[in-house]
């Protein structure tokens, strides 16, 4: 079975599966971390891989970038391929002041102004909350492997130029770092019955002009790769 995004056959995914947004950083982790990877699906640049992990089963596919993208690929992988966990791997920008290049945060809840709740008819925002398995299992994960995690809220936005200027409000609420696709992910796991959680590295600091290379973002931020390999 197929649908208008993924070429993928029923059971071609694993019941985790890793998302970057950049189908490239997709391509990086099946190369570089698990063994007889086979690509899946490839369709509009979104590659998917299935492989192995110290002997579990595991895959990885790209969300692209932003809520309705992450909403798409997400929903399809959880609906129609049985996935049941979805970890979220990319990047964030900082706004805590304890936030600095390559730090890695679990996002427990995400904030968001988007719209995106309002399809399930509700008669308010819901709270949109990681899986506190896969959180806990994320964070004895680094843990084991000695890599200090920060864990707290994320702000997801449906702009990356966004010239309101507010991370400073963002700040003072306690809130982390700001990203682009958590909400989405965690609103259709609720909706759908399944678990999810966002890993992010801090790539850019937006408040100092702080910033790491498109190369860097590829194949630099190990750390939270092996975190989430870790709760397999």
């Amino acid at each position: 079975m197929s649908t208008p995004h993924n070429s993928a056959e029923k059971g071609d995914f694993a019941k985790t599966v890793l998302m970057p947004g950049d189908p490239l950083r997709a391509k990086y982790i099946a190369e570089n971390f698990l063994e007889n990877s086979r690509l899946v699906n490839e369709v509009r640049g979104m590659y998917g891989y299935t492989g192995e992990y110290k002997g579990k089963t595991v895959s990885v596919m790209a969300s692209g970038m932003g809520m309705p993208s992450m909403g798409i690929y997400s929903y399809e992988l959880f609906k129609f391929y049985d996935v049941d966990n979805i970890i979220r791997i990319g990047t964030a920008g900082a706004i805590s002041e304890k936030l600095g290049l390559r730090d890695v945060v679990l996002g427990i809840a995400s904030c968001t102004r988007s719209s995106y709740y309002e399809q399930f008819g509700m008669p308010c925002q819901p709270a949109a909350s990681a899986s506190y398995e896969l959180l806990r299992k994320a964070d004895d994960s680094a843990s084991a492997l000695g890599k200090k995690v920060y864990v707290g809220t994320l702000l997801c936005t449906d702009t990356f130029y966004d010239e309101s200027d507010t991370l400073v409000l963002w700040r003072k609420m306690g809130v982390l770092a700001t990203e682009m696709e958590s909400a989405a992910l965690y609103y259709n796991a609720a909706r759908l019955g399944k678990s999810a959680l966002c890993i992010c590295t801090i790539s850019d600091c937006p408040l100092t002009g702080e910033s790491c290379s498109a190369l860097e973002r590829q194949t630099t931020f190990d750390d939270m790769v092996k975190i989430a390999l870790g709760t397999i």
